[in-house]
C-alpha cells in the first residue's frame, strides 16, 4: 500500500509561504509515497495552480456539510473542489474541541466531501485523560463508528489517528500504543467495510518529525502520517517524506 503523507498547515501561511511548496517538489522520496499539502482556504487555488504539473496534491482543512446557503464564513466541499483541492481533513481534534463538532456533524461533512469528489481524511483520537483512564480504544472506536458514513471506501477516505495529547506537544505515544490503536482501527474498518477495509490508509499524527518518522512508518497498519508544524517548512517536511524510503 502506497503511503500517504499529508501536511496540515492549520491557520498558518501567506502567499509568500508557497515558496516552501515549490522547494518541496524536489524532495528526495517524492515518488515513493503520495503527498498532500493542506494550506488555509486562502491559498488553495494559488497552490493548486503552482503544483499543476507536480505529484503533490492540495487538500483543505474543513468543509461545511451543505453545498451552499446562508452560512457566513463557511466553505462548501464544492467550493474546495472548484479551487483545486482534492482532499479535505475532517473531524480534527481542534475542530471537535474548539468548535464542538460531534461525530454526526463530522459524518455529514464526510458525505459532503464525497459528493464533491474529495477524499476525506477523517481524524480520531483520545485526550490525555481518556488514555490515562484506559478508555483510548473505546473513545477512538466510538469516534470511528460515528464519523464514517455509509458510502465510505478506500477510494474516498483515509483515517488519521491523532492522540490529542501528542499534537504540537512533542509527546509521542510508544510504538506499542500506536500499533494497538492502528490495529483496532483496521479491525473496525474490516468489520464495517469488509475486504475493502484492509485497503483504507490509516495515518498517524501527533509530533511526527524526521527523527521519528521511519520508526513510526514501520509499525503495522501505519500507512502514512498527518503532519502539523513540521509540514510548514520544506526541509522538515522533506525529512519525513524521505523516511518512507527507509522502511523496508
Amino acid at each position: 500500500m502506497r503511503k500517504l503523507i499529508a501536511g496540515n498547515w492549520k491557520m498558518n501561511g501567506l502567499a509568500s509561504s508557497l515558496a516552501e511548496i515549490a522547494v518541496l517538489k524536489g524532495a528526495t522520496g517524492m515518488a515513493t509515497c503520495e503527498i498532500v499539502v493542506c494550506p488555509p482556504f486562502t491559498l488553495i487555488e494559488k497552490s493548486s495552480q503552482q503544483l499543476k504539473d507536480s505529484n503533490i496534491t492540495i487538500g483543505a482543512q474543513d468543509c461545511h456539510p451543505q453545498t451552499s446557503g446562508a452560512y457566513t464564513g463557511d466553505v462548501s466541499a464544492e467550493m474546495l473542489a472548484d479551487a483545486g483541492a482534492r482532499y479535505v481533513i475532517l473531524g480534527h481534534s481542534e475542530r471537535r474541541v474548539s468548535h464542538h463538532e460531534a461525530d454526526a456533524l463530522v459524518a455529514s461533512k464526510v458525505v459532503a466531501a464525497h459528493k464533491a469528489g474529495l477524499t476525506a481524511i477523517v481524524c480520531v483520537g483520545e485526550t490525555r485523560g481518556e488514555r490515562d483512564d484506559g478508555r483510548a480504544l473505546h473513545v477512538v472506536g466510538t469516534q470511528l463508528r460515528g464519523s464514517v458514513p455509509a458510502g465510505s471506501s478506500s477510494s474516498n477516505m483515509a483515517i488519521a489517528y491523532e492522540p490529542v495529547w501528542a499534537i504540537g506537544t512533542g509527546l509521542v505515544p510508544t510504538i506499542e500504543q500506536i500499533e494497538e490503536i492502528h490495529s483496532s482501527i483496521r479491525k473496525a474498518l474490516e468489520e464495517r467495510l469488509g475486504e475493502d477495509g484492509r485497503n483504507v490508509r490509516i495515518l498517524y499524527g501527533g509530533s511526527v518529525k524526521a527523527a521519528n518518522a521511519a520508526e513510526i512508518f514501520a509499525v503495522a497498519n501505519v500507512d502514512g502520517a498527518l503532519v502539523g508544524g513540521a509540514s510548514l517548512t520544506a526541509a522538515d517536511f522533506a525529512g519525513i517524506i524521505s523516511a518512507v524510503g527507509q522502511v523496508g
